[in-house]
């Protein structure tokens, strides 16, 4: 293995033990805890799980949680209510709603509905917007992309002056990656279906940000010897060595993609530790925004 391992879990935990040292520091000074509001719609059972390891995070920092649970049938009205209450609520600092929501919710509504300070998902038009527009900050970053740049400037990956691509268009990852990159001078190409000879544009990346939601897609071939390679995927493979038959593994294949670059990310934990520390983050800054 030529590549270097980056640690998403060591790396997300030194995120977590300074939020953990501020919100103590925060609370100890007499101001209130940092609290997390999540909204559920329906009864996935990944999105039940993502809101409980929030939940989870937050106690394990000293922040508190509040989690709010709809039937799949909720009206477009009832949810939009239920968020209406949580920006009122002076005891709330964060709003995290959980997507996907049922078909019949018109998410964008949601979501423009929360107030941008508490928008710590930071899927706000106003956030995002800010984050397209040239010297504007936005309050919150989206925290998987925020993760994302984190994990390569901790790896000590110059992004200033690279070519990077960015595999994958969505308003979670794709978009506000590219856009952060884009805050950081690299160069940014932004990869979709309609991309064509694909392989040869990821082969002139010195950073790729892979997150296609294709399991194993990007080969070994692909990448360019010594790139920075981030795989944001997440996709179930049957494995009958495995209890629960099945294991992990992202959009990059790892085995050959490592023999090539020069930085990776494993799956399971590489990107998926950060989103939640980042998110973390979030929340103590949205209460610190709100209680100066």
């Amino acid at each position: 293995m030529t590549a270097q391992l980056i640690d998403g879990k060591l790396i997300a935990q030194k995120v977590r033990d300074e939020v953990a040292a501020e919100v103590a520091k925060c609370t100890a000074a007499g101001k209130p805890q940092p609290v997390l509001a999540t909204v559920l719609v329906g009864d996935r059972p990944d999105s039940a799980a993502y809101v409980a390891s929030k939940g989870k995070a937050c106690q394990e920092l000293g922040m508190g949680s509040v989690s709010e649970h709809l039937p799949a049938d909720a009206t477009q009205e009832q949810v939009e209510t239920l968020v209406k209450k949580l920006n009122a609520s002076k005891q709330i600092s964060g709003i995290l709603v959980q997507l996907p929501m049922p078909a019949h919710i018109d998410e964008e509504r949601v979501l423009s509905l929360i107030n941008i300070e508490k928008d710590v998902d930071g899927f706000s038009p106003i956030n995002i917007g800010r984050l397209a527009q040239k010297g504007r900050q936005p309050l919150f970053v989206p925290c998987t992309p925020y993760g994302c740049i984190y994990l390569l400037e901790q790896a000590g990956v110059r992004i200033e002056g690279a070519n990077a691509v960015v595999l994958g268009r969505s308003n979670i990852v794709g978009m506000p990656a590219a856009l952060l990159l884009i805050s950081r001078n690299a160069t940014v190409t932004v990869c979709h279906s309609r991309t064509r000879d694909l392989p040869a544009v990821i082969r002139q990346a010195d950073i790729l940000i892979a997150a296609i939601g294709r399991t194993e897609m990007v080969r070994g071939d692909w990448i360019k010897p010594g790139a920075a390679v981030i795989d944001v995927g997440i996709n179930s493979v049957p494995d009958a060595t495995k209890k629960s038959g099945h294991r992990l593994v992202g959009d990059v294949n790892f085995e050959e993609a490592k023999e090539v670059a020069g930085f990776i990310t494993p799956v399971p934990g590489g990107v998926g530790p950060m989103t939640i520390a980042m998110l973390m983050k979030n929340t103590l800054r949205a209460a610190q925004i709100q209680n100066p």
